[in-house]
């Protein structure tokens, strides 16, 4: 077996080999994870002995990562852009393609002459990654934070206290913006990482993560073009609307996003790849 740091990243490499792109990594988040250090420590003291409680608490570990099990619901914390956030299987993990929502929003919120009091709407929120950066980054900053789960809205509000911004987020169950729309609310920003896989690419997808989270109908855009119906009511002049989407759909969005908002500056962001990622729509 294994009794060291060494050893045990290294067995557990073998076991996620062919399973993860990343074996190695995971190997060492899951033991960082399992001995309360941080990733450094790891590398730094690879001859560091190991109880035998540490040794079977990391085989548990590892043995359900093998299984398939996707990390971050493992260890129950992924990083997102500055922050490491709580999540669990009733959530979306976070990813690093959302970080150009983030990016998007705090640049547009640098130049523009906003109010001292800035409203934000972040639809489909999940565990809260897009709600809770946004609130820790902007300190003038409400935000309503929308998803139809009640589980996953749990996982937000737990996000939202490990960060202290709870008091100016207003968690709410519903569908897209239609309690925002009955009640006559106007925001500055709309930020969306609604699903956007289409049903037949989704029957080749593991469903680890909630289908919920995934499932944008036939074309991937149902949930996108339903966002787009309610959005001109509820984005004040001036507004910046942003939307995450899937690699490929980037001209028939924009296409879609002028129509729902004619004479309004429209443009996609891609992400490091070079795919289509971010429609940014300026009223």
């Amino acid at each position: 077996m294994f009794g060291t740091v060494g050893e045990a990243i290294s067995w557990a490499r073998g076991m996620l080999t062919g399973v993860s792109d990343s074996a190695g990594l995971d190997a060492q988040l899951v033991l960082k994870h399992a001995l309360g250090i941080d990733r450094a420590a790891l590398i730094a003291h690879p001859e560091r002995a190991l109880t035998l409680e540490q040794v079977a608490h990391y085989r548990r570990l590892i043995e359900r990562c093998a299984g398939g099990e996707p990390v971050p619901y493992v260890i129950g914390r992924w990083p997102f852009f500055d922050l490491e956030l709580i999540v669990t299987p009733a959530v979306l993990i976070p990813r690093p393609e959302t970080e150009h929502v983030i990016e998007a929003a705090l640049a547009w919120v640098k130049k523009q002459d906003v109010p001292t009091k800035l409203h934000i709407a972040d639809v489909g929120t999940g565990s809260g990654a897009i709600a809770v950066t946004l609130a820790k980054h902007l300190t003038q900053a409400r935000v309503w934070a929308v998803d139809l789960s009640a589980a996953a809205l749990g996982v937000a509000h737990q996000n939202a206290v490990r960060y202290d911004v709870e008091t100016r987020i207003v968690l709410i169950e519903g569908d897209l913006l239609s309690l925002l729309v009955a009640q006559g609310q106007q925001v500055n920003l709309i930020a969306a990482n609604l699903p956007y896989i289409n049903q037949e690419d989704l029957k080749a997808i593991a469903h680890h993560e909630p289908r919920l989270a995934l499932d944008g109908g036939p074309d991937g855009l149902d949930l996108i073009r339903r966002l787009l119906d309610q959005a001109p009511q509820v984005l004040a002049p001036n507004g910046l609307l942003l939307m995450e989407i899937g690699a490929g759909q980037g001209q028939r969005v924009c296409a879609l996003a002028q129509k729902a908002f004619p004479g309004a500056q429209v443009r996609l962001i891609t992400d490091y790849a070079g795919h289509d990622r971010v429609v940014h729509v300026e009223k």
